[in-house]
Formats: structure tokens, C-alpha cells, sequence
């Protein structure tokens, strides 16, 4: 249920029984040994198992986000936080001339989190819309798992080490945990993050990267399902 798999007809017709929509915002950024592309592959994911569950349509991911701290590795993409605000306002508010009224943001990325304030100010302006947004690894059910596992949840680590994020052997073992309270210069904080990966454990089993696919499932499932029964 994807837009690529569509023409305009389809859409339209989707909008007479239904107005929702998931919208992804990821990034292209260094992840370690991963994907480049790993803020939008995992809620790519999610978003397609959610679409064949409910029927609900995703709307083309935005590949670019906000990565400065990054730009010291060969490969990250990072847009101007008031070029990556712009488009996701010009973005959500064409959604929603064409019919859209309820719009499940999907984010992947931390640096994107500014969006969430941009989205009230939408709502405000576009009456009878409503936004709900969700980022998959700070839920207390992903705490709670990683807490479980005694597993430290961390930028590049396991907890987006998917077999579909995957493009290099991963180390074995664990690196020890790297804080970003500072603010400095990219290149000064690739001298202190090395490989990229902000600590803990490289990988974790596929069974345990399972559960965490459907925790996370679940939670997009519960949203859509909300925001099918607002009323105005």
C-alpha cells in the first residue's frame, strides 16, 4: 500500500472509505556497520507490516533528515533544520489537500524530533486535521525489552541491527558506552566515536530483534487504530 504502487485514481478512491495515512521521516546518516539508510529501513518496515494489517496507505518516505553531528562520515546526507522543517510542512499539508485528515508520523531519527512541534502548529491551521507521531526506539516497551536482555539501547548498536538493516559483518561482543551530552564538532566527535556505534552490545539474537519488531508493530497498529476512531 505504498504510493509508488498506485496511480492518483487509487487514492482517490481510498479516500472515500478511509482519510489515514503513515508518513515516514528518516535519514541518511552513519550507522556503524549498518545501513546508511536505517532510519528509514526499520519504519519502512513497520510501516509496510502495519499497511498489509490495516489497509492503511504509506505515503513515500523522506530519505533526508537532520544529521549535522554526523558529517564527519563519508556518506551522511544531512539537511538545514529549517530546510528539513519547510519540507515537512510542505509535505503534511499536501497530504492534506488531497484528503488526508489523520496522519501517523513514523519517525526514525532523533534529529528529527523538532517536527513534532512543527505538527502542532499544522493542526492548528488545518482544521479537522489530526497528527499522531511515534519513534519506535524511545517507547518504554523498547526499554523494557532492552532492560530485560540487559542490553544498552544506543545509536548504530543492536537495537537497529535488523537482518534488513545489515550491509557488513558486525563485531562481536560489546563497545564500551559513548555519551553525546556535548555538542561539538563533527569531526572532533568521530575522533571520540571511532566505528560510529554509541556503545553496548553490536547484535542481539534473532529472536530477541523479533520481539522488538512486534512490540513496535503493535504500538503503530494501536496508534492507526486511535486514529480511526477520533471524532472531531
Amino acid at each position: 500500500m505504498r504510493f509508488e504502487e498506485l496511480n492518483w485514481k487509487h487514492v482517490e478512491e481510498y479516500l472515500k472509505k478511509d482519510d489515514r495515512i503513515m508518513l515516514i521521516l528518516g535519514a541518511c546518516e552513519q550507522h556503524g556497520y549498518l545501513s546508511l539508510l536505517t532510519d528509514v529501513k526499520i519504519p519502512q518496515a513497520l510501516a509496510d507490516a502495519a499497511a498489509n494489517k490495516r489497509g492503511v496507505l504509506v505515503a513515500p518516505a523522506l530519505p533526508f533528515g537532520v544529521s549535522p553531528y554526523f558529517d564527519a562520515y563519508p556518506g551522511t546526507v544531512s539537511l538545514r533544520l529549517q530546510t528539513f522543517l519547510q519540507v515537512v510542512d510542505d509535505v503534511v499539508r499536501n497530504l492534506y489537500r488531497s484528503g488526508f485528515r489523520k496522519i501517523l508520523v513514523l519517525n526514525g531519527h532523533g534529529g528529527n524530533q523538532p517536527a513534532r512541534h512543527l505538527l502542532s502548529e499544522i493542526v492548528n491551521e488545518c482544521p479537522g486535521l489530526v497528527c499522531a507521531w511515534y519513534s519506535w526506539w524511545t517507547t518504554r516497551g523498547v526499554a523494557r525489552l532492552a532492560e530485560q536482555h540487559k542490553l544498552i539501547p544506543s545509536h548504530a548498536s543492536w537495537l537497529e541491527a535488523f537482518s534488513f538493516t545489515k550491509v557488513a559483518d558486525l563485531p562481536e561482543g560489546e563497545k564500551e558506552e559513548v555519551t553525546d551530552s556535548q555538542i561539538i564538532e563533527a569531526g572532533k566527535l568521530r575522533e571520540k566515536l571511532g566505528d560510529g556505534v554509541f556503545g553496548g552490545s553490536y547484535e542481539a539474537s534473532p529472536e530477541i530483534m523479533q520481539q522488538l519488531f512486534d512490540l513496535c508493530l503493535g504500538d503503530i497498529l494501536f496508534e492507526l487504530d486511535e486514529l480511526k476512531t477520533f471524532s472531531e
